[in-house]
């Protein structure tokens, strides 16, 4: 089966991971694997390891945007010919469709990983015009389709697809100047306003003791947070920008910490679970799936007070972290295996391409 993804680019996003693990393991499934994007990291990496890539200009910032981004993904499919395209996100649902010749047997399979509720209804709009099948990463993600008017997703929950660190512990906190026994929370988003890190360093200008805040992530809010920061005073926040090492600096990390106003299911979030790192994050999203059989703390989003407090528990009390570190640990075995997760890719695809035969 010859699997062509379409996501607007390869960086460091949820999305993006979730791509590269599915596209990295399809071989052991029986798929020819492809990724058409506007590049990143991962597409470097994916391309190292063989896998076929192609740069396609998806900014959709305007009409013309979205067909030129439709003109060159077409030619990607002319010349993968895939089975079956597999598109993440709303905007990539839309250019996959303008993409497709009408009448090839093609089926356009949608990736949703979430919206914010004020998008919620011309994401939907589109996706319901544009899928053939339609996936939810959540339950709850599901729930927002259906909420909107949407027949109900198949839902297949985001997992984790192991990335062992290149470093050590002691060998990136050495890098970072950080001493082995200072605690440390690490913040792996974009620094865009849905992550609501202006919530976040109000919490930790609240925040007593000796910890530190690595914030690992770019955006168009960058100079805006270091003002901020600077603003409120908070001591020992490093601004990290964009990284390719996340593994590595979870492994560094004490605790992982998301105050985001929506999420998807965040691949973040199951990657600091996997690595024995508890999170507090904010009760949205798939976010409260995961975390109701243990393995990090609930805050109310926009809720600084509860931030600092959750913080506080877990960075400065060790035997509360390892006992919620334990229970993360069980729930990724458990729950969010990326063997299930591409088992059931696999066996929906394949129908889907049945079906459409």
């Amino acid at each position: 089966m010859r699997v062509l993804h379409v996501i607007s680019e390869m960086g460091a996003g949820g999305a993006e991971t979730l791509v590269a693990g599915m596209a990295s393991r399809g071989h052991e499934y029986g798929w020819t694997s492809a990724v058409a994007s506007g590049g990143g990291f991962r597409a470097g990496a994916l391309a190292s390891e063989g896998v076929a890539t192609f740069p396609v200009p998806l900014a959709l910032r305007s009409r013309m945007g979205a067909l030129r981004a439709a003109w060159a993904t077409r030619d990607v499919i002319s010349r993968f010919r895939p089975d079956i395209v597999l598109a993440h996100n709303v905007g990539a649902s839309l250019v996959a469709r303008l993409a497709l010749v009408p009448g090839r047997r093609r089926p356009l399979v949608s990736v949703f990983h979430g919206v914010a509720d004020s998008d919620l209804t011309t994401a939907a709009r589109i996706l319901g015009r544009t899928s053939d099948l339609l996936v939810a990463v959540s339950p709850a993600s599901s729930a927002q389709l259906t909420g909107a008017g949407l027949s109900e997703p198949v839902v297949i929950r985001n997992a984790v697809f192991t990335r062992h660190p290149v470093f050590g512990r002691r060998e990136i906190r050495a890098s970072l100047g950080v001493a082995s026994g200072t605690p440390v929370a690490l913040c792996p988003a974009r620094l865009e306003p849905q992550k609501r890190h202006d919530v976040l360093l109000e919490a930790w200008s609240r925040l007593s003791g000796d910890a530190e805040l690595w914030l690992a992530g770019d955006g168009s809010l960058r100079a805006e947070l270091e003002s901020r920061r600077d603003g409120l005073g908070c001591r020992r926040v490093r601004f990290l920008g964009t990284r390719e090492d996340v593994p590595d600096l979870i492994e560094a990390a004490d605790i992982t910490v998301l105050t985001s106003d929506w999420e998807g299911l965040p691949l973040a979030m199951l990657e600091s679970l996997a690595a024995a790192r508890p999170v507090v994050a904010t009760a949205v999203g798939g976010i409260g799936d995961v975390l109701s059989d243990g393995g990090g703390l609930l805050v109310p989003p926009g809720d600084p007070a509860a931030v600092t407090k959750a913080l506080e528990t877990l960075l400065y009390d060790p035997s509360a972290r390892a006992s919620v570190a334990s229970e993360g640990l069980r729930t990724i075995q458990r729950e969010y295996d990326s063997h299930a997760l591409m088992k059931a890719y696999d066996e929906m695809l394949r129908l889907a391409l049945e079906g459409k035969r």
